[in-house]
């Protein structure tokens, strides 16, 4: 067969549901990209790079871009739901299979045990009488009985999660310009556009301060390849995860490059700080009511959104590992309703841990969890661009059929992406506060290694690349 050769496989049938409609999965893909690396992470962000944030945030948005039109031409060409495991074991070997499937779960059990805790600390806001465990167990019950209802519970609850921190953004940006071209409000004297270069320059604190804000705008983008674990679940994949993929620029033009825009031209950079949501400042410095209420409502949408997507994904993670024989077999189980419940509960319960950990653990804890969790998502990235990059040398080579959603560029966008990417873990590396990620990962690898070298003196046949068989249900 020729890349001349161009088809969509039909989406195997792999036991789930095809509860996911198009409007559930653009919702998912927007939701994805807006989260609280956004409402709360961006304020530590512009207190060390100012107005020039904005260009990292749309300089990281291109590279996620490329990253995920390499992940849309692998989906059209074999859309599976544990997509980044199965392409990394298809491209580069059954080892790296297992590293990436299990990392990728690692990532959302992490964020899972953050999400939760700071939920509960939301709460805490209007009801401080109420023990921050107690909120953080509620959370945690009701996001687990919705995926273990159904797909389709899932696909309408983060729909909704989805539509309010839209909603939000929009408001605030509708706002923002009021502000800028009506000039009402109390902020209307000194909002003004020249706050985005005036007060030191576009780059008040030189270029390479800006450039190491990149490792924190980064964690901002996790979970936008979490369209990918759908591919298996979605109605009509070969039409709805390219539309999905492609909207993905004017979301990152809208909802971080415009949201920043007019939030730095409302408010003068100066005036953010780290630990501090910037959408908060800008609210109560525009005078509107209720603006810390309004907005500490939207934060906990997109914890329990995060938290909420979390399950979902370990569970399918899980049940492609044990398709491959790389987890215990009870997680490639599906119930009655046709959801991967072991593997679900499993990591339910480790998040669970988590949430009494980060009780009396630190609040510097949030810090680490949250940079192991970039670690792990690099490491995913890092695999989709390295596997699309192989499968378009067999496409060229004609030993496999080209995509019916082929990346701009071929193989050159990913080699760009990737070399970002490793740039970007130097500059954690660099980081003293960041960089107890990489001794993480370390540990991690150091237990992957041992976990595939148990595996494969039990089961030689491993390292042999084959279909997975996935069980219909359990």
């Amino acid at each position: 067969m020729t890349s001349a050769q161009v088809d969509t496989e039909k989406a195997p049938e792999e036991g789930y549901e095809r509860g996911l409609g198009s409007r559930q999965v653009q919702m998912i893909a927007i939701g994805g990209a807006i989260g609280v690396g956004l409402f709360m992470g961006a304020g530590a962000n512009i207190a060390k790079a100012g107005p020039s944030i904005i260009l990292m945030y749309a300089l990281a948005g291109v590279i996620i871009f490329f990253i995920m039109r390499a992940l849309g031409e692998l989906l059209l060409y074999r859309p599976v739901s544990g997509s980044f495991a199965e392409y990394a074991r298809e491209f580069l070997g059954p080892f790296f299979g297992f590293v990436t499937g299990w990392t990728y779960w690692l990532m959302w059990v992490v964020t899972g045990m953050a999400e939760l805790t700071a939920a509960a600390i939301y709460i805490n806001f209007w009801f401080p009488e109420i023990p921050q465990w107690v909120s953080a167990l509620v959370f945690l019950v009701v996001l687990f009985g919705v995926n273990l209802i159904s797909v389709k519970i899932f696909g309408e609850v983060e729909f909704w999660f989805s539509m309010i921190k839209v909603t939000a953004i929009i408001g605030m940006i509708v706002i923002g310009l009021g502000v800028l071209t009506l000039g009402f409000s109390d902020a209307g004297d000194t909002a003004t556009v020249s706050n985005l270069w005036a007060h030191d320059g576009f780059f008040p604190n030189g270029i390479g301060s800006s450039m190491m804000t990149l490792q924190g705008v980064m964690f901002a983008y996790l979970a936008v390849e979490l369209v990918g674990v759908t591919a298996g679940e979605s109605e009509n994949p070969e039409k709805t995860l390219p539309k999905a993929i492609n909207t993905l620029p004017w979301r990152i033009i809208v909802f971080y490059v415009g949201a920043l825009l007019v939030i730095l031209s409302v408010v003068k950079w100066t005036e953010f700080s780290a630990g501090e949501s910037p959408f908060v400042h800008a609210f109560g410095k525009i005078g509107i009511p209720l603006a810390a209420g309004i907005v500490n409502f939207v934060v906990l949408t997109a914890a329990l959104s995060s938290c909420n997507s979390g399950m979902y994904s370990t569970g399918r993670m899980l049940r492609d590992l044990a398709a491959n024989s790389e987890a215990p077999q009870a997680f490639g189980k599906l119930n009655a309703r046709k959801t991967p419940a072991v593997g679900i509960t499993v990591s339910v319960a480790l998040m669970g841990i988590g949430v009494v950990l980060n009780y009396v653990v630190p609040e510097k804890a949030f810090l680490y969890v949250t940079s192991v969790a970039t670690a792990a998502g690099i490491w995913t990235w890092m695999m989709i661009l390295v596997s699309h990059i192989r499968y378009r040398a067999a496409v060229d080579a004609g030993r496999l059929r080209a995509s019916a959603f082929p990346a701009p560029g071929g193989a050159l966008f990913s080699w760009v992406a990737l070399l970002f990417l490793i740039g970007v873990t130097f500059m954690i590396a660099y980081d003293k506060d960041a960089r107890v990620c990489l001794y993480v990962a370390a540990g991690w690898a150091v237990a992957l290694g041992i976990g595939w070298a148990l595996l494969k003196r039990r089961n030689p046949q491993l390292t042999e690349r084959r279909d997975p068989e996935l069980e219909q249900v359990g």
